[in-house]
């Protein structure tokens, strides 16, 4: 006879309770509560402790020992202290430690995006699943990235440190929908612009090239 299957809340509470339960990460998450939102993890230099079993899919869900972390507050907070380095590894840091995670691509996904103004006055700004709000511009460039599986354009924004956020799909379609085109190095380019800068996409001549998130 099958086993009655838990409620997801306490499935999520049941992971929950087993990220907890390492005495590394529960003194991490300590540290990093006590730290507030977006304590300066660029600054700190702590000792690299090793690699845990924490992995970011592609989808933007967070894993730990091979089961999604279902707890969203867990997650905001893991996402508060990590940090690439330039060897473009990720860790989650503290003033004391330095972990080592998995990130299957961008750690972030860029989930909404409001649009203000249009033409060199448009500003684009993006939401992450984790609650980070950034507008594209000089400091928080946009780049788009040739996907050789699918054919199409992968586009990314910069959040903060090295780390980005990919657009998701839906978001990747308002974006392209907003495409312009602008002279770049006296070839026409599609684009969009944002804070006072064009960020090209594609030559103007490649227009069947799809944009994906």
């Amino acid at each position: 006879m099958d086993q009655p299957q838990p409620p997801p809340d306490a499935e999520d509470a049941a992971r929950a309770a087993a990220v907890t339960a390492s005495p590394q990460l529960a003194a991490l998450i300590s540290r990093a509560a006590a730290g507030g939102r977006a304590p300066p993890v660029e600054r700190w230099n702590p000792p690299f402790c090793g690699d845990i079993d924490m992995r970011i899919a592609r989808d933007g869900s967070w894993h730990y020992c091979g089961s999604p972390i279902g707890r969203e507050a867990l997650v905001r907070l893991f996402s508060t202290v990590l940090r690439r380095d330039e060897d473009g590894r990720y860790y989650l840091v503290t003033p004391v430690e330095k972990l080592g995670i998995a990130v299957d691509d961008a750690p972030f996904l860029a989930v909404e995006m409001h649009a203000a103004d249009d033409g060199a006055a448009a500003g684009l700004t993006f939401r992450t699943n984790v609650g980070d709000v950034v507008e594209a511009g000089s400091g928080h460039p946009l780049r788009f990235v040739d996907d050789a599986a699918t054919g199409g354009l992968v586009p990314y924004v910069h959040v903060r440190g090295r780390l980005e956020a990919r657009l998701t799909r839906a978001v990747a379609h308002e974006l392209a929908a907003r495409a312009v085109a602008a002279d770049v190095d006296g070839v026409a380019h599609l684009g969009v612009w944002s804070g006072g800068r064009f960020f090209p996409m594609m030559p103007a001549d490649a227009l069947d090239v799809p944009v994906r998130g």
